[in-house]
């Protein structure tokens, strides 16, 4: 009897036990979940200085009455905030308005930070550079003005920034060129200039700089070899490639169209595993030599000062644009087969010093090919439609062809 009655004497205990157990488990994880009461003043102040915009209801879900971990855009670990995504990410939705509060800078775990495109004007807080943890960084299609804070310089650990599509004013920090894991930076759609910084980073993979007011000439190492996208279409930028392209050779888009480079294009580029080269209207010169068989789609290399023939390398090419340079000879025959069996989609010559092709003029080309020969120093064989911008005469004067002789 006495056995049996220590027996129930152990369950008791033992269920007992198991109780208190579940209670300081709970107990726990309910601690556990509260935010960083720092984390938590920050969000409220981040929350101030931001509202919907008409159509938007992203804050709906901001009740700080419950657990801001479950805040829409918010992730954290443990009591840390570690992202944060502000803004409905769906597409066509309406956006934010406001200002971005410094108070950012208060979440030190906070390793992602995004701005859906709205209405964030102001500038990018300085304090953004106390986030020592912070790896990917886009604030991008608002109207955030000012300069980048050259104290960006400290985030030893981003390796994306993307403040493209804003109202950014200034240079672009060197300090930012000297970030050690950069992989991606995206700046295009600004108002920066002056010359840009090397970078020393062996991981940038992607460099979007179009569509600013950048000047100045790239030293052939400011960029690594690591880059496989180059944007630096429409600024100023000046000065010689022939150094700096070869040493790039694991580009998958090339555009500098739209600046001052000068010198000859190297015949590497042509061999990049890339399909749309964009090196129109700079001041590219000397005769066109690719390094071996062409297989890019789209070469453009119209309104530079190229002279020379033309390369029978580049007849692979199926939309070439020569146009506005300073080629001379005749055609090459390849051409003509390649754009009777409608290989060649298009292919501009006008403009030029060329002096014959070998083409029937009979022939009919392919309804599906476009060919321009107009304003040469021949008169064009067949008679094509031409772009408006290739006026209206068909031949160049006799005495520009006479001076001009390649």
């Amino acid at each position: 009897m006495k056995a049996m009655w220590n027996l129930e004497v152990i369950r008791l205990l033992m269920s007992m036990l198991m109780m208190i157990l579940v209670v300081v488990v709970n107990r726990s994880r309910f601690c556990f979940a509260i935010l960083d009461p720092v984390d938590f003043l920050a969000l409220q102040s981040i929350r101030k200085s931001l509202e919907d915009m008409p159509g938007s209801n992203y804050f709906s879900s901001w009740d700080f009455t419950s657990d801001p971990c479950n805040f829409a855009g918010v992730y954290c670990e443990g009591e840390k905030i570690v992202a944060l995504n502000i803004g409905d990410p769906r597409a066509g939705a309406p956006g934010l308005s406001g200002r971005l509060h410094p108070a950012i800078g208060k979440l030190t775990s906070l390793a992602e930070f995004t701005v859906v495109p709205g209405r964030i004007m102001g500038g990018l807080p300085a304090t953004l550079s106390q986030l020592k943890n912070l790896r990917f960084l886009a604030v991008s299609r608002n109207f955030i003005s000012h300069e980048i804070p050259a104290t960006f310089g400290e985030l030893r650990r981003l390796r994306t920034l993307d403040l493209s599509y804003n109202q950014l004013t200034g240079g672009v920090p060197w300090a930012v060129g000297s970030l050690p894991a950069l992989t991606n930076l995206i700046l295009c759609h600004n108002h920066l200039s002056g010359s840009i910084p090397p970078f020393v980073s062996q991981t940038l993979a992607r460099l979007d700089l179009k569509h600013n007011d950048l000047s100045g000439s790239i030293s052939p190492g400011s960029l690594p070899s690591s880059l496989q996208y180059l944007s630096l279409s429409w600024n100023r930028f000046s000065g010689p490639v022939d150094r700096l392209l070869p040493r790039l050779n694991r580009l998958n888009y090339l555009d500098l169209s739209l600046n001052q480079f000068t010198g000859p294009i190297p015949g590497c580029v042509f061999r990049f595993p890339i399909s749309n080269l964009q090196l129109e209207r700079n001041q590219f010169s000397g005769p066109v030599y690719p390094a071996g068989s062409v297989s890019i789609q789209t070469v453009d290399l119209s309104h530079n000062m190229l002279y020379g023939e033309v390369s029978p390398l580049l007849a692979t090419v199926k939309n070439l644009y020569l146009n506005n340079n300073r080629f001379t000879g005749s055609v090459p025959a390849v051409f003509v087969e390649r754009l009777m069996a409608g290989s060649i989609q298009l292919l501009y010559l006008q403009h030029n010093f060329l002096t014959g092709m070998p083409i029937n003029p009979r022939a009919a080309i392919p309804l599906s090919s476009s060919l321009c020969l107009q304003y040469n120093c021949m008169i064009p064989p067949v008679q094509t439609p031409c772009p408006i911008n290739a006026g209206t005469q068909k031949t160049r004067p006799t005495s520009q062809c006479m001076e001009w002789k390649g």
